[in-house]
């Protein structure tokens, strides 16, 4: 599901930029400039399907920035479907939105990678408008990239990694034109959520991104990288669902809008091929970044903890009940069986006895919170924390956190679920469907942690400082971002010594 078109009317011209490829004029809205459906990319079409991002082509005379572009094609798996009507024929994907304070300043630079499984994704939806934290005096970019398999579908006659591919290109873009929009490019802080952390946390990690942006926020990082092996196999099952063999060649001959579906059929039988692919299969999750040796050399986790951070400083964290709205997603919440939360043991748990180390773990857990905690453990709690620790590792700096405050949304069944801190951050719990956890008259209390999130988040883009103590691993200091937010140890003590010595390697093709 797609955001609507914003496209103002301003009763006087908008402002003006000119950017390295020509002039682009937006709109002021309540003291904010905007640009949006900016090109940083040519359209992903034709000969340049599947290929690496080019850079876009200048145009002559004044570009009008007024209305978002079109989001890539998108899953239906999490309850989206693909976009109908002149979106799904418009293929100029590559676009990134701006809003600036000032354009004659030097200020910080946010720079927004959206989540959604690498599958789904879309920088024009309501709850990513970035006028509130702009107002702090950022500059906020946010973008899109390509998804499914246009963007991570591993093909023998393509590059890996299309969707970071198009994130790095969008840097470049950053770097090369931010100035122009009052941004200084040696202040560019890169933060997402969900997939978009996971991208984060890949770029900390990919060399063509090097020297593209100073500091990172990963919230919620999945802790989903494949192997090329695994990568591939996934591949040929999907365009196997076209009659098609999976390359590139084959695959431009379905229109884009169509492609997603593929994925999607994949995906909803992949319990079948558990043998095959393992623990992906229970979410399930068909695309994610591929560990290819050359777009991306090694996992996150591995490249932080061999130095490739060290000149990042990073902001890390997680909500405390990560996968309660998946269970709700699921139709699950209070209908975890003991088969299930057995289920998830056996394929997520770390280490040949890790059900049973679970079981111990928490011995008065019953079969929800057990699935819970695998699940919210295996998919972002502890790929989170484990980045933390890595960056520490190899020398870098690195601030951590976990969000603890109950969304007071469906009477607080939902906790502190995944994608509560995306409308606390940019500040919009009015708008989108996130900020239907926060209820439809957000209390004081939601504005106040709201406003103390958005002051660390700008504060760690304008200095590296978020204002608590950095990350260790002798005292493991967390902020837990609650009513009253507190600096504390990592609370999470029991799963951090289940998980203390899984590496989060990259996932194989576990049998031929």
């Amino acid at each position: 599901m797609s955001a609507p078109q914003s496209t103002p009317s301003p009763a006087a011209p908008g402002p003006e930029v000119r950017t390295a490829a020509g002039v682009l004029r937006g709109s002021l809205e309540a003291g904010v400039a905007v640009f949006r459906g900016v090109p940083y990319a040519e359209p992903p079409v034709g000969a340049l399907r599947f290929a690496a991002p080019r850079p876009v082509r200048p145009w002559d005379g004044v570009r009008p920035a007024l209305s978002y572009g079109p989001p890539p094609p998108q899953s239906g798996l999490l309850g989206t479907a693909a976009p109908q009507g002149p979106e799904a024929t418009d293929c100029d994907w590559l676009t990134l939105n701006v809003w600036t304070p000032d354009p004659t300043a030097a200020l910080p630079v946010l720079v927004w990678i959206p989540g959604g499984g690498y599958v789904i994704g879309d920088a024009g939806r309501p709850e990513y408008d970035g006028a509130v934290l702009a107002g702090a005096g950022t500059v906020v970019v946010t973008l899109n990239y390509r998804l499914g398999m246009e963007g991570f579908a591993h093909l023998a006659d393509a590059p890996a990694n299309r969707g970071l591919l198009d994130q790095v290109a969008a840097l470049e873009w950053v770097r090369d034109n931010v100035r122009a929009f009052g941004g200084d490019p040696d202040r560019v802080t890169l933060f997402g959520q969900s997939a978009g952390a996971g991208s984060v946390a890949s770029l900390t990690a990919v060399p063509r991104a090097a020297g593209l942006f100073r500091r990172a926020v990963a919230q919620s990082v999945p802790g989903t990288f494949f192997t090329p092996g695994l990568a591939a196999d996934i591949a040929a099952a999907c365009a196997a669902e076209l009659g098609l063999r999976p390359t590139a060649a084959d695959l431009s001959r379905v229109p884009p809008s169509e492609l997603p579906a593929a994925g999607d059929a994949v995906a909803a039988k992949m319990a079948q091929w558990e043998d095959r692919w393992g623990p992906v299969t229970h979410r399930p999750i068909p695309f994610a970044p591929v560990v290819d040796g050359d777009v991306l050399p090694a996992t996150p986790w591995q490249a932080l903890a061999d130095g490739a951070g060290r000149d990042v400083d990073l902001l890390v964290g997680h909500t405390r009940d990560e996968h309660r709205l998946f269970t709700l997603i699921d139709g699950l919440l209070g209908e975890v069986t003991e088969e299930l939360a057995a289920t998830a043991l056996r394929l997520l748990a770390p280490g040949p006895d890790g059900a049973r180390r679970y079981r111990t773990s928490f011995p008065a857990a019953g079969p929800e919170e057990l699935w819970e905690l695998v699940n919210a453990d295996w998919l972002f709690r502890m790929p989170s924390l484990h980045l933390a620790r890595a960056q520490a590792a190899g020398g870098g700096r690195v601030h951590a956190y976990e969000l603890t405050w109950t969304a007071p949304g469906m009477g607080g069944a939902l906790g502190a679920c995944h994608g509560l801190d995306v409308p606390l951050v940019f500040g919009n719990l009015h708008s989108g469907e996130p900020a239907l956890l926060i209820g439809p008259d957000p209390s004081p209390e939601a504005e106040a942690l709201s406003a103390r999130m958005r002051a660390a988040w700008t504060a760690f883009a304008a200095h590296g400082d978020p204002g608590w103590p950095a990350y260790d691993e002798h005292r493991r200091r967390v902020m837990l971002l609650d009513a009253d937010p507190a600096v504390a140890a990592y609370p999470e003590e029991a799963s951090r010594l289940l998980w203390e010595d899984h590496a989060f390697p990259a996932l194989p093709l576990i049998a031929d």
